[in-house]
């Protein structure tokens, strides 16, 4: 039995133990001049609160004869290192009356001692409570948000914010001064309110402000200005959808800066806008491409945890069998109706055949443990749990690798439509002899996915995965002919 009033009890005498010098053996010199402070603590409770302590103090051994380890964290002012260290001490942490400011600076000092649990109460903290404060630092918080690869929380908050918002960042005076790294990722967001012509003109408007010896104007540019603004341009290319501009836009916008594009890109682009009545023989136009535009009147909403309208616009391509087409000549409206919620109605394939048999028309939605991947299948047919292997022919499987990104995205169809879904009542929701398997109590480290009644794998790895939350839907069709 845990008794709170114990663990206090413990925490104050660490916190005791902080403040007598009698057993403390390292020295610390926190801060810069003229700020710079000495803290004394002890070595084991450094090293097993902080990683990045523990692997310092491995390195540091005591010098001649000296009784104390020294070591220096330049970085960190000591103000915000005191807190930090009475929280390693006594595991507490009072942030209510705390600027918001210094919370930021505890994040990134925690951040570099990789104190995981502070930094994730932190992040939660401030996106919770200081919201308000976020909003009139905006830009702060964002680029905070990159400075260590554990601040993913605030990261996300941050890019979904600017998605509905663009404003916060692409109209604001900061804009030409963030690097590459945080606007990547802004451009990669399917979920940005923002047509892609704004999309292209920012990116380039970037690009000519990182390199202010260019030309005001592209005409006088030589092959040598081509070649800069190219290079600046080269990681945002990919994530540009250049098939969704209109004829006009792409005359104005994109024509004058062709050279800076790759040479295939250019080419084929300029027979792309040349020939647009020859729909069925764009190469480059072929590919799936949603515009980031969605008129919220058409697209539906979705109750999920774990998958965007944009998603939902995607999938429902794809039951439609939209695979290959440029602009779809349909606006998708198709209704996701939540049947199942794995953290709202348990993670069992008995509680799964109870909500979800006899009903046709579903798409399950995996998210994978530990990961940003998204897996998912659509069953035109009824689940039950008295059958094994079931004939389908329209149905598919398909997986996001990162969920935020849904270009990166791999649909497979049934191949053997006489093992489209294996029913079974020890199975979740199952597809093809193997190819997506959920099974196992809780789903826990027994689910895989191995290539053999449908098209392509849709997993890089056969290895077995746990799952962090499942969603089943039934899908009510409706189409709309623009």
């Amino acid at each position: 039995m845990v008794d709170n009033k114990f663990l206090s009890k413990l925490s104050q005498n660490l916190l005791e133990i902080l403040n007598d010098d009698q057993y403390n053996d390292i020295i610390i010199e926190v801060g810069n001049d003229p700020y710079v402070k000495i803290f004394r603590a002890h070595m084991v409770i450094l090293s097993y609160r902080s990683p990045y302590l523990r692997r310092i103090l491995s390195t540091n051994k005591k010098e001649n004869n000296e009784n104390l380890v020294h070591i220096k964290l330049p970085n960190i002012s000591p103000n915000i290192f005191e807190i930090i260290l009475r929280y390693i001490y006594g595991g507490k942490i009072t942030l209510e009356k705390c600027d918001a400011s210094d919370i930021i600076k505890i994040l990134i000092a925690a951040g570099e001692l990789s104190i995981k649990e502070l930094i994730t109460y932190l992040q939660t903290f401030l996106i919770k409570k200081k919201s308000y404060w976020i909003e009139k630092n905006f830009n702060l918080v964002y680029q905070t948000s990159f400075k260590n690869d554990s601040f993913l929380e605030l990261q996300r908050y941050c890019i979904d914010s600017i998605s509905k918002n663009p404003d916060k960042i692409f109209y604001t005076p900061n804009f030409f001064s963030i690097s590459e790294k945080l606007l990547i990722p802004l451009i990669q967001n399917n979920n940005l309110s923002m047509s892609e012509i704004e999309v292209w003109d920012h990116v380039l408007k970037w690009s000519l402000a990182q390199n202010p010896e260019l030309p005001p104007d592209p005409a006088n540019f030589s092959k040598d200005d081509f070649t800069v603004l190219g290079n600046t341009l080269e990681n945002f290319i990919p994530l540009i959808r250049f098939y969704n501009l209109t004829s006009k836009e792409f005359l104005v916008k994109v024509l004058p800066y062709k050279k800076a594009l790759p040479k295939e890109l250019h080419k084929n682009l300029i027979k792309y806008y040349l020939d647009p009545i020859n729909s069925n023989n764009k190469s480059e136009g072929s590919k799936s491409c949603i515009s980031r535009e969605i008129n919220s009147k058409n697209i539906k909403s979705i109750d999920s945890k774990i998958i965007t309208s944009q998603h939902t616009e995607l999938i429902s391509s794809w039951i439609d069998r939209y695979d290959n087409t440029d602009k779809l000549m349909t606006t998708i409206t198709h209704d996701f109706k939540l049947l199942i919620r794995g953290s709202r109605d348990g993670f069992s394939p008995k509680k799964f055949h109870e909500v979800c048999d006899c009903i046709p028309h579903t798409v399950s939605i995996i998210k994978v443990k530990y990961h940003n991947e998204i897996l998912g299948g659509y069953n035109q047919i009824t689940w039950d749990s008295d059958s094994m292997l079931e004939i389908a022919k329209d149905n598919f499987i398909f997986s996001f690798k990162d969920k935020d990104n849904i270009d990166n995205h791999i649909l497979s169809r049934v191949k053997n439509k006489k093992q489209a879904i294996n029913n079974w009542f020890l199975h979740g929701p199952s597809f093809g002899d193997g190819d997506l398997t959920l099974s196992g109590l809780n789903y826990y480290n027994d689910n895989y996915c191995k290539k053999s009644s449908y098209e392509i794998p849709i997993r890089e790895t056969e290895d077995k995965f746990s799952i962090e939350e499942y969603e089943v839907f039934q899908i009510i069709k409706e189409n709309k002919t623009l």
